[in-house]
Order: structure tokens, then sequence, then C-alpha cells
């Protein structure tokens, strides 16, 4: 599918002038959620419109002043993470049915039910989905989301997490910007700021995300982490 089919509007008002740019949804909100992204997927072109749905272009001038530059690559993500996103509702759907489908997944893999020691099939965990009425977040992560749909799904299935103990060590560079994205992926049960502004702690999480929360803290530190994981 070619990305222009695929495109959202990023708007940006700064004081009452509107900045619009063409961008990837997902790759969108990966940069708005701190992640680095290809430019080149991200943006469907490198123009900066005042009306994206007119085609008029934003001046150079009206991007220098409010932007400090017209370098479009620039601009793009200052909209992107100080703006918001505009999804059609086909594609809010879409995104919400694909994330779904992942999060069924995820607690399959996960999860077994504690009296067989076997994984639920999916069909019957979409089934307790539908009865609890949990809402899915089309750009929250599905690792995020699964944690908190587990807890309500034990109202309708006997749910076990295989889970692992991680402690981390984050310097003080870093620490207090990815406390504030690991502690949504798991328990954190014990947390410790030092007088240097580092941060050491433990944390519980499932077996089955071990692999993308070293990832994400490593993405986030640019590998100036410690980081020691063990089954529970």
């Amino acid at each position: 599918m070619p990305k222009e089919d695929k495109s959202v509007i990023a708007r940006l008002v700064i004081r009452g002038e509107h900045f619009e740019v063409m961008v990837n949804p997902d790759l969108a909100w990966a940069l708005k959620s701190g992640k680095e992204v290809d430019f080149k997927e991200l943006l469907v072109s490198e123009i900066i419109y005042k009306d994206a749905g007119k085609g008029l272009k934003a001046s150079e001038e009206s991007l220098k002043k409010n932007f400090g530059t017209d370098d479009p690559k620039t601009v793009a993500a200052a909209i992107i993470k100080k703006g918001e996103l505009q999804l059609t509702t086909e594609q809010r759907r879409e995104m919400i049915e694909s994330k779904r489908r992942q999060i069924v997944n995820f607690i399959s893999r996960n999860c077994i039910d504690p009296k067989t020691g076997l994984p639920h099939p999916p069909q019957r965990i979409e089934n307790a989905m539908e009865n609890v009425r949990v809402s899915i977040d089309p750009f929250r992560s599905v690792e995020e989301q699964a944690q908190e749909i587990i807890k309500a799904l034990r109202t309708e299935l006997p749910l076990k997490i295989s889970q692992v103990v991680a402690k981390i060590g984050i310097p003080s560079a870093h620490a207090r910007r990815v406390y504030s994205v690991i502690s949504k992926m798991g328990n954190v049960t014990r947390s410790e700021w030092l007088s240097d502004g580092s941060w050491r702690g433990e944390m519980i999480l499932p077996a089955g995300i071990q692999q993308s929360f070293v990832d994400r803290v490593n993405e986030l530190t640019r590998g100036n982490c410690e980081i020691d994981i063990k089954k529970l």
C-alpha cells in the first residue's frame, strides 16, 4: 500500500497560525512517544502546509518566525511532537482492530489457564474482552494495554502470567524519562533515586515482553544502562 494511502494530518497551531504535515500515523506516534524513526517513511512529502486539505503551503517566513527554521524535517518533528494527529474514522477503526488482534495474540502467548497449564485460545480471549467491554487505544503499546486488559479479564477468565524480575540501573541523564516509560510496562517493586539523580530499581514483567523491554530501555538510554533479568 502506498504510504500516502495510509497518511494522516499532523497539525499544530502557534499564535493562531496553522501548520500541517502529511505523515504515517504509526511512525508519527512512535516519534511522538520518543522513539527514533525513518523520516523517509514518516513523511508523505516534505511540504509544510497551512491547510493540507486545500493544498495551501506555509510560507518560509512563517516557518522561520514560528520554528526558527524552514527545514521541513525539523518543522515536521516539532508539529508531530507538540501537535495532534488527525485520523479518519476508517483509519482509526482499522488501527484499533489491528491493535486488538495484537493484544489478543500477546495475551494468548503470555498467559495460561492455571487450572490446566494451557494457554487460552485467541477466540476465548476475544469473547472475554467483549464481555468486559475493554477499550483499545490505537496508539498505546500492546504491552502497556495488555497488562490493564489482563486485570480486567480476570473477572471472566482464570489467567496466570509467566513473569520475570528485572533489576535496572539508569544514569541521571535519562532516569526520569526512562522511569516514566518503563513504570507503565510492569510493576515497580523497588525504586531508589540516588543523590546524583540516577535511578535503580526492580520490576516484575510479563516474560513475553522482556526483549521489547530491554530494547526500549537501551533505545531511550542509547545503551547507557544496567539491566539484569531473571525468571521468577
